[in-house]
Formats: C-alpha cells, structure tokens, sequence
C-alpha cells in the first residue's frame, strides 16, 4: 500500500507530535500539525488524510472543518475527540470517530484504516471506531 501525506489537526502539542510520531513509523509522511481551522486550511493543499480533533486553538471548529477538509480539499477525514457524541450521526463525506483517549495500538489501526479506504483498499476498522453512514465522498490516490 502506498503511504499518504497525513496532517495532524489537534491543539494539544504533545498529543499531536506523538500521532506525527506514529505515522513516520508507519511510514507516512506527516505534512504538519494545524492548531486551528485557519492553518489546517494552508495545509490542506498537501493532505491526503487528516485526522482532526474537534475542540481546537480557535474553539469548536473541527467538525465543520473536517467536512470542508473532505469536499472542498478531497482528504479523508477521521475525526479524533475525547467527545464523540458531539458529531451525533456523522458528517457528510467524512470516515468516522474514534473516541479518545486512543491507545498506541488503536492509533496505528486507525490510521491504516484511513489510509486503505483513502484507496479505496478494503480494510477492518478497529474495534471502537465509529464509521459514518455517509461517507461517499472519499476519493482515491491522487498521485
């Protein structure tokens, strides 16, 4: 499988760098950490995957910017966030949830997941990800 550009959307620094450190160890190569919705939006550009966490630096705009990540940009979203319930049934063109706290294990099926339905490659989701009813919208390699 090919490994993606994955940015890491999360506010809490040290969480963020440990997800970056996991996914160089995977072998995918990490395109930044965004803070908030204005730098995840000048990453996007680069991001094939990205793995967003809902509160952030700029208050409750994850949810909204994982789907303007997943229709405007093409990234496959997977949502991170110690407070699942807050996505209800989903958002429109995104994976999924997993709720936080994520084990190193979790973190590193997730991801694979991510990155086998980014394309498009059929795959087991872990355990506790919660998948999204609609989540159509992914889109294939674009190399």
């Amino acid at each position: 499988m090919t490994n993606c550009k994955v940015m890491v959307v999360e506010d809490e620094i040290f969480v963020a760098t440990e997800i970056e450190s996991v996914l160089e160890e995977l072998g995918h190569h990490p395109v930044g950490i965004a803070m908030d919705a204005a730098t995840a939006l000048e990453l996007a550009h680069m991001a094939e995957i990205a793995l967003v966490d809902l509160n952030l630096r700029d208050g409750p705009t994850g949810s909204h910017l994982g789907h303007v990540l997943a229709e405007q940009f093409g990234v496959t979203v997977l949502y991170m966030t110690a407070n699942p319930s807050q996505l209800a049934d989903g958002i429109p063109g995104t994976l999924g949830v997993m709720p936080k706290p994520v084990m190193d294990e979790e973190l590193r099926q997730a991801i694979a997941y991510a990155a086998a339905r980014r394309h498009r490659v059929e795959a087991e989701p872990p355990v506790r990800l919660k998948l999204f009813a609609d989540n159509s919208n992914e889109h294939a390699d674009k190399s």
